[in-house]
């Protein structure tokens, strides 16, 4: 078993990698073309000699930090092709024949290849979680550096948080490259929901201690005074206002709205790890806010890794069919739609479940457990009835 388990790894592992870096340098090349209207372009989008023009390096450097994040999505089915192209060829060979009658049952060719599969589950994982949101961010952060400032929609980011006392809404226009906020507005609510301050400020910076620091801007104060007793008649019940404006050159804000959590709303989710997003979906369900696609985008990132299991299962069916001359690459490229059609269902299934309001773990889980159901039944079929 040992001597059949390195040769059914290696090969498996060998294809897997091939088909990888393929994808890969097809991704890179599309991604650098893309970029390439860009070059010669400053933050302000005008053409200039200066040492912050964006160059071929920059846009190299930029499509080189978003390989993590392909890599991440095409994992699965670079693990489907792959195995696929592995199981078929070994058939084709009749290498698998010799496999089977040297006492390669199908479950003990299943649980070879499902121990494989959570070798890739992890690995996706970990690219997922950490390795791609970090580049990601990184990418964005020194294309901002270049073109100007990250930004979402014509306002920028929404973000709301409740106190002990009163209430906050928040807008960041823009990120930048120096990962400071700009564009900050605080609407301050009391408990009755009336709205008591507005703060504005240019730039604002992440404190160390739970906190922004606004830096310059003004202070709009509300204050509602109750007519007194001793009024006539006519004011008699009447509340008045008085609004002050104070310019403010350095105001800290406490809040426990975090630098993930602004990255959360400026970037795409699906480019955050499972932590912030689990963290980003209890501050908004906390504050009374919609979190229907971010946790969507979440049970998708607990869920996706565990594709590479469901892929596994469905190549090894490919094991146990009959192939004439040449007939391999017509069951490698059906590997391949199998491949696409699961990358687009599992997108579309997120926009439906987003739309119709379904039940976020559902929406995640339905394209891998259709294709899990396909697999057993392929399994079923092909491998134990046959």
């Amino acid at each position: 078993m040992k001597t059949i388990r390195r040769l059914i790894y290696g090969e498996v592992l060998a294809s897997i990698a091939f088909v990888a870096v393929g994808f890969l340098a097809l991704f890179f090349f599309f991604d650098l073309v893309d970029e390439l209207q860009y070059l010669g372009k400053n933050a302000a989008g005008a053409v200039s000699d200066d040492a912050n023009t964006y160059q071929i390096r920059h846009a190299l450097a930029y499509v080189a930090l978003l390989i993590p994040s392909h890599l991440y999505e095409l994992v699965p089915i670079s693990v489907l092709i792959g195995t696929i192209f592995v199981m078929a060829r070994l058939a084709q060979s009749s290498e698998y024949t010799i496999l089977r009658t040297s006492g390669l049952e199908p479950w003990g060719a299943l649980r070879l290849l499902l121990t494989l599969g959570a070798f890739f589950v992890v690995l996706c994982f970990a690219v997922g979680d950490y390795l791609a949101p970090a580049a990601d961010r990184t990418a964005q952060l020194l294309k901002a550096r270049y073109q100007g400032r990250i930004t979402i929609g014509q306002t920028g980011a929404w973000l709301k948080e409740k106190q002990a006392y009163n209430s906050y809404v928040v807008n960041v226009r823009a990120l930048s490259s120096d990962n400071e906020m700009q564009g900050v507005r605080v609407f301050e609510f009391d408990n009755k929901g009336l709205l008591t301050s507005i703060t504005q400020s240019p730039l604002a910076r992440f404190g160390k201690d739970d906190s922004w620091q606004l830096q310059g801007g003004t202070r709009t104060d509300f204050a509602v005074r109750s007519a007194p007793a001793s009024a006539n008649a006519a004011d008699a019940g009447r509340d008045s206002a008085k609004i002050s404006i104070n310019p403010i050159t350095s105001f800290r804000w406490p809040t426990e709205i975090s630098a993930e959590m602004v990255s959360v709303a400026v970037l795409k989710p699906e480019r955050m790890g499972t932590l912030d997003l689990f963290n980003y979906v209890r501050h908004l369900n906390a504050n009374g806010q919609s979190a229907q696609r971010y946790e969507i985008e979440f049970w998708k990132k607990v869920f996706y890794p565990l594709s590479c299991l469901v892929m596994v299962v469905l190549a090894l069916p490919f094991a146990y069919l009959h192939f004439r001359s040449g007939g391999i690459a017509g069951y490698v490229f059906g590997g391949v739609m199998i491949g696409i059609s699961f990358f687009l269902l599992n997108n579309v299934f997120g926009y439906i479940g987003n739309l119709q309001s379904w039940q976020p773990w559902l929406a995640a889980a339905a394209p891998g457990l259709l294709y899990m159901a396909i697999s057993l039944g392929a399994f079923g079929w092909l491998v134990l009835r046959r």
